[in-house]
């Protein structure tokens, strides 16, 4: 009789053991995904550094200054943006752009927006991407200011160049011309000021 109910308990327990399986092997394979998830948390942790974006944008800010003019870093310092003068017959075409002069705006991450300095007429956007293939961590674009650099590099080394494989499109498809205007109002302003006190340090000078 007792070797009866104890075969009875055996078998019972392995009946329960077989039932319970399944629960205990998701409770177990719940519990090595959340361990893995901890650990990759903690590993993405170790190796992202939040100060990393700005210490690089630190470094292309001092890379920029010291390629671009004075006046031309006053201005990206001042006003966000920087301003090229175009060559004649090099870069944008039609009717506004024959009657004169032209320029680019160079925004960080937008388009490169051409424009008539005498009229403030807008002619056209180039959009072109400098991408940072080199850096492991964070998103793949330069920092801001070593992307207005790229631009500023490509205008001055190859004009004609760049504008032929930049997609161009209208005035308005990227960079609000609202935004546009307003800016080449702030820049005459800028630049008047900037006379203005030029002008009173040579009497104060003098």
């Amino acid at each position: 009789m007792a070797l009866a109910l104890g075969t009875g308990g055996l078998v019972l327990l392995a009946l329960l053991g077989e039932l319970s399986r399944p629960r205990i092997t998701a409770l177990i394979a719940a519990r090595r995904a959340r361990r893995r998830a901890v650990d990759g948390a903690v590993a993405v942790e170790a190796g992202y550094d939040p100060g990393r974006e700005r210490r690089a944008e630190q470094r292309a800010r001092a890379l920029l200054r010291s390629c671009i003019d004075p006046h031309d870093w006053a201005m990206y310092r001042d006003l966000g943006f920087l301003r090229v003068w175009g060559g004649r017959g090099a870069g944008p075409t039609g009717p506004s752009a024959a009657t004169g002069s032209y320029a680019y705006l160079i925004y960080p991450h937008k388009p490169i927006v051409a424009y008539v300095p005498q009229t403030g007429a807008l002619l056209s956007e180039y959009c072109v991407a400098f991408p940072d293939r080199s850096r492991p961590y964070g998103s793949a674009r330069l920092p801001d200011s070593d992307d207005v650099l790229a631009k500023w590099m490509a205008l001055a080394a190859d004009e004609r160049g760049l504008i032929a494989e930049a997609n161009m499109h209208l005035p308005g498809r990227q960079v609000d011309p609202d935004r546009v205007r307003c800016d080449l109002v702030r820049l005459s302003r800028w630049e008047r000021e900037r006379e203005a006190r030029r002008l009173s340090g040579k009497l104060r000078a003098a």
